[in-house]
C-alpha cells in the first residue's frame, strides 16, 4: 500500500533520471498532474501527458537532460508529508537555495511555485523543493 503518492513520483523521476531515462510513468492523480505541470512551466521536466483509462489512468513525463548528460533536477526534496504537514504564510514563503530552486505550493490559488506564491502573496502546504 502506497502512503506517500507524490513522494513515490518524484523518486520515480529520480530514479528515471539516473537510469537516463526519454520519459516516466506513473499513477496519475490531480495533484500529481498539477505538481508535474508546474515543473514543466519552470523548465524542470519536458511535456506532461495525461494517458490511461478511467479506472486507472497514469501520466507520462519527458526527462530533460543537460549538455553534459545530467537531469535538469540536481535533486529534491519532500517537505510536506503525510505524518506531517508544512504550511507557510504569504510572508513566509521562502526562497530555496537562493533563488536558483522552487518550492512547490498547494495554495487556496492552485498548485504553484513559490515565485507565484510571493507574487500572489498566498500561502499554502509546501509540497516539495526542487533544484
Amino acid at each position: 500500500m502506497m502512503t506517500d503518492p507524490v513522494g513515490d513520483m518524484l523518486a520515480r523521476i529520480r530514479n528515471a533520471g539516473g537510469a537516463r531515462h526519454a520519459q516516466v510513468s506513473c499513477p496519475a492523480s490531480k495533484l500529481k498532474l498539477a505538481v508535474a505541470q508546474v515543473l514543466s512551466d519552470e523548465g524542470f521536466v519536458g511535456s506532461v501527458s495525461n494517458d490511461g483509462d478511467d479506472k486507472k489512468p497514469t501520466m507520462t513525463i519527458d526527462l530533460r537532460y543537460q549538455d553534459d548528460g545530467k537531469l535538469m533536477i540536481e535533486g529534491m526534496r519532500r517537505v510536506s508529508k503525510p505524518g506531517r504537514r508544512i504550511y507557510v504564510g504569504a510572508g513566509e514563503v521562502k526562497q530555496v537555495r537562493a533563488g536558483l530552486g522552487m518550492a512547490i505550493l498547494s495554495t487556496s490559488k492552485g498548485v504553484i511555485c513559490d515565485r507565484d506564491a510571493r507574487a500572489q502573496k498566498v500561502g499554502g502546504e509546501v509540497i516539495c523543493e526542487v533544484w
